[in-house]
């Protein structure tokens, strides 16, 4: 930095992409502070080291900085680019901050400079420092992607593409380029191994007028009947590393790119000729919209994924008895058991088996280091999911492990409620996802409690399991929850250094009826795993409630029981037995 004349230096989490998850070569803010949370920014200035970070990872991130030199600056709102304005107030005139500009969206980079080229402050973004400075820095993945067939996503790829070039048609561009590797996925019905828990492949669409459409791919990486099946579509292939020649040689009058899914050395090599137009990827709203086969493998996966979580639970139930169960041991345990199920592929994120103090932290992962050994006494967090060529799943439950206190007791009923009481909302055509989120909270408000992060997010269809552009966080975002989007819902409540309760469901959104005052949707529950009883204070709940957890507890037996057996039935017999 000094060499170059930086006075502040930005390091997003994040690829040319924009994804979430990254592939080993871009995890940047690992690799500099040890941080390893999927979600915020390092700042570096002469005299300071700062991560901006969401209530998600404060405490892992005060644990994993500790000694690095790094502090911990705790973001207000979640996503927010609140760094820009601490360097505002800290940076004289005539200062130079820079990035690299593969790593932060068009979104971020514009906030960036809107805030700080105002005050003279001078803003380059591209400048990639660490890769001068990083030793034995892991190269781009070279794992092989494969084709999905239309019986397994509902539509083939050039009804697909007639879909986008629609949009293109009424927004009136005659370019658009796809960066983000979920929308390429879906898009392609290509599938991957390029990033951990993500079936996604490194790559960009570029789709022009006439016809044209270029994946910029590692072209090893496809089988030649798979490329053949692709030129079929009329999608040609080139070299992934010709992407941003072919974006910088563009002779057409405009672009469609979404400044929340483009990086900015992308968006920064469009010719100043071509006019760039900023919205929405048409493909992340369809893709969000689950057609009728991907809704039916998604109920058939949710009865595997259950199966699962049934015979894990049994398990840490039994092996309590007479073994030394670990975090780390039933994580394993628990993807050995998901990996029985036909289709398995991986898990769709590192599980959170949080015991104790550990399920306060939202996005724990254990390690050697804190590997906490199960005890007969207090409360078990497990987070998990599972990627299947047939359908992505996400759930959370909370089980007893003995001498549980009132106050826990109290708190989970609470969380239950609020899992209640966002599940079968009934709300107009139009509802936002901060609405959703209100409806969920307020059982937790009523007491004087709240948790930190949202209360759920899409989720993909053999994707990511974290999916736009819906959410149901208290952000202002304008996106209408539509039929056929698959979501959570996953209230919490954290207690930091004694405990954590999640529970989380996914659900499916439905249009119910139609009359004089507008049209009404409700959710469909699609997660089969009973919901523990024991952890229930009846007195807090109404009598919708108790009837709501009834007949959920009833119906996982009715859909389980066929596939288990006779012991594991009359193990979860027991378990769904009516309050």
């Amino acid at each position: 930095m000094k060499l170059q004349g930086i006075d502040a230096y930005i390091i997003p989490s994040s690829d040319p992409h924009i994804s979430e998850y990254l592939p080993e070569r871009y995890k940047c803010i690992a690799w500099t502070s040890g941080f390893t949370g999927s979600a915020g920014t390092l700042v570096i200035t002469a005299d300071f080291a700062g991560l901006w970070t969401d209530a998600r990872y404060f405490v892992q991130a005060n644990e994993q900085l500790e000694g690095t030199g790094f502090e911990l600056v705790k973001l207000k709102t979640q996503g927010a680019v609140e760094y820009a304005a601490w360097l505002a107030e800290q940076l004289p005139t005539g200062s130079k901050v820079a990035f690299d500009g593969n790593l932060a969206s068009v979104a971020v980079a514009q906030t960036v400079k809107d805030i700080l080229l105002p005050l003279d402050i001078v803003v380059d973004g591209h400048v990639d420092i660490l890769d001068t400075i990083w030793n034995n820095r892991p190269t781009l993945p070279t794992s092989s992607a494969f084709l999905l067939d239309e019986s397994t996503t509902g539509e083939d790829t050039v009804s697909k593409l007639n879909r986008v070039r629609e949009k293109m048609k009424s927004k009136r561009v005659s370019a658009h380029l796809i960066s983000s590797l979920d929308d390429l996925a879906w898009l392609l019905n290509i599938r991957g191994n390029d990033v951990p828990c993500n079936p996604v492949v490194l790559g960009f669409v570029l789709i022009q007028e006439g016809g044209q459409t270029t994946l910029f791919i590692e072209p090893t990486k496809l089988s030649e009947a798979d490329q053949a099946t692709l030129e079929q579509a009329t999608v040609r292939i080139k070299p992934y590393a010709e992407a941003f020649q072919a974006v910088s040689s563009l002779k057409t009058d405009n672009i469609l790119l979404d400044p929340k899914r483009t990086c900015f050395a992308m968006y920064d090599a469009v010719p100043k000729s071509t006019k760039i137009i900023e919205d929405l990827n048409p493909s992340t709203l369809m893709k969000a919209v689950k057609n009728r086969t991907e809704v039916t493998h998604t109920r058939n996966v949710m009865v595997k994924d259950g199966i699962a979580m049934t015979r894990f639970f049994k398990w840490v139930e039994e092996e309590m008895e007479h073994g030394q169960l670990t975090e780390i041991s039933i994580a394993e345990k628990l993807q050995e058991i998901r990996a029985q199920g036909k289709y398995f592929v991986d898990i769709s994120f590192d599980t959170i088996a949080g015991y104790g103090a550990h399920g306060a932290l939202p996005h724990y992962k254990a390690t050697e280091k804190s590997n906490a050994t199960l005890r007969a006494e207090g409360l078990l967090l497990v987070d998990s999911g599972g990627q299947y060529r047939d359908g992505t799943t996400d759930i959370t439950r909370v089980v007893s492990l003995g001498n549980i206190t009132d106050e826990e007791k109290k708190d989970y009923t609470l969380v239950l409620k609020a899992l209640i009481e966002g599940s079968t909302a009934v709300f107009p055509k139009g509802t936002r996802g901060y609405q959703i989120d209100a409806l969920t909270r307020r059982p937790l408000w009523d007491e004087l409690r709240n948790y930190g992060h949202g209360t759920g997010h899409g989720v993909g269809f053999f994707l990511n399991v974290h999916e736009g552009p819906h959410v149901l966080n208290p952000t202002n975002v304008d996106m209408a929850i539509e039929e056929g989007m698959i979501s959570s819902i996953e209230p919490g409540l954290y207690r930091e250094g004694e405990y954590g309760i999640r529970i989380e469901n996914l659900v499916l959104s439905k249009e119910i009826a139609s009359n004089q005052f507008g049209d009404f949707m409700d959710f469909e529950t699609l997660t089969i795993c009973y919901i523990a009883t024991d952890l229930v204070d009846k007195s807090l709940l109404d009598d919708v409630h108790v009837t709501w957890l009834n007949e959920y507890n009833a119906w996982v037996f009715e859909k389980l029981a066929p596939h288990l057996s006779e012991e594991e039935a009359a193990w979860l017999k027991d378990k769904t037995e009516a309050i």
